[in-house]
């Protein structure tokens, strides 16, 4: 089977992208669901002039969307308290091609049947001490897209109906179409660029150069909720290819009080303040999986973000093994 073609195939009946992340079945959803249910969207153009700052998530998505102000308000990234992990020196290209090797060799664990769930319990980071609604959320979506739910602290679970498949809901994607891609991806990182460059999933800006929009493709892939470790290499062999990224040289603890390796990548600008705001990917580092992401300021205030502290596949909403 010709994978590429699949894969254009799987772009054909998706319209071009606009500035809305979220289906329209999921406007329902509170504000910290929305943060949650952003990292779905598989083909769309994430803005750069940015007049409110989202916090993308994605990784393994990838993410809270918390909207900022023009202060600096976020927390300071404190460093581990256990120094084991450096990378003093260490560039962003040789810690991709690293991580690629190591992930490469992991096994995909389960993958879901189209009638379960994935669930994730994950840590969302507010834009600042006034928001009390953002906090510990529990989220499920099943495999095909067909559903999804949601469970706050304290709150009782909210079940959503959706179709995400084969375009049904516009730019999002289901957890196996998504799955399907990243299958597909070549191994090798200058073959992934060709192939994400071949589909232009997510329309290139003009304004912008190719890195940033080769950028804008791999981000968004790395939020799948179910990530082969084949595509998730591949996907870091190209992003090694990249310029702008830059490793943090020690481990950071994120909002789920786990130590990662911290990943970070111009986004753009805060258009009220200019000044410059930058992804952080959070990375296991035993796995070198993504177990969350950031929005940071220059300064290292985090302005918003989802860090994740379990994942599951399970047979119904509601369930957590």
């Amino acid at each position: 089977m010709d994978e590429m073609t699949e894969v254009r195939e799987l772009r054909a009946h998706v319209p071009v992208p606009d500035r809305g992340r979220l289906a329209p079945g999921r406007a329902r959803l509170t504000e910290a669901v929305r943060a949650r249910e952003s990292r779905r969207a598989l083909w769309r153009r994430r803005e750069f002039a940015i007049v409110a700052v989202v916090a993308a998530v994605t990784a393994v998505a990838v993410a809270a969307t918390l909207l900022v102000g023009g202060k600096d308000t976020g927390r300071a990234v404190q460093p581990a308290a256990t120094q084991g992990v450096r990378f003093k020196g260490v560039s962003a290209a040789e810690f991709l091609r690293q991580a690629a090797d190591a992930v490469q060799t992991e096994s995909d664990g389960t993958v879901p049947t189209a009638k379960q769930w994935i669930y994730t319990k994950s840590v969302q980071e507010p834009a600042n001490t006034s928001n009390k609604r953002v906090g510990e959320l529990e989220n499920w979506i099943r495999y095909d897209g067909s559903a999804s739910a949601f469970r706050l602290r304290n709150h009782s679970l909210e079940v959503t109906k959706m179709h995400l498949e084969n375009g049904g809901e516009g730019d999002d994607r289901s957890p196996r179409e998504m799955y399907r891609v990243l299958t597909a991806l070549p191994t090798d990182g200058k073959q992934t660029l060709r192939a994400l460059r071949e589909q232009d999933a997510i329309a290139d800006s003009k304004e912008l150069s190719q890195a940033r929009n080769d950028y804008s493709e791999i981000s968004v892939l790395l939020s799948a909720d179910a990530m082969p470790a084949k595509g998730l290499a591949s996907l870091y062999r190209a992003l090694a290819l990249l310029p702008g990224g830059e490793v943090t040289d020690h481990l950071v603890v994120n909002a789920a009080g786990r130590r990662v390796i911290a990943l970070n990548y111009l986004r753009g600008e805060n258009s009220a303040t200019g000044e410059s705001i930058h992804d952080r990917w959070l990375i296991d580092p035993r796995t070198y999986r993504i177990v969350g992401t950031q929005m940071i300021s220059a300064r290292g205030k985090v302005l918003g973000g989802d860090s994740i502290v379990t994942t599951a596949v399970v047979d119904k909403a509601g369930s957590r093994n």
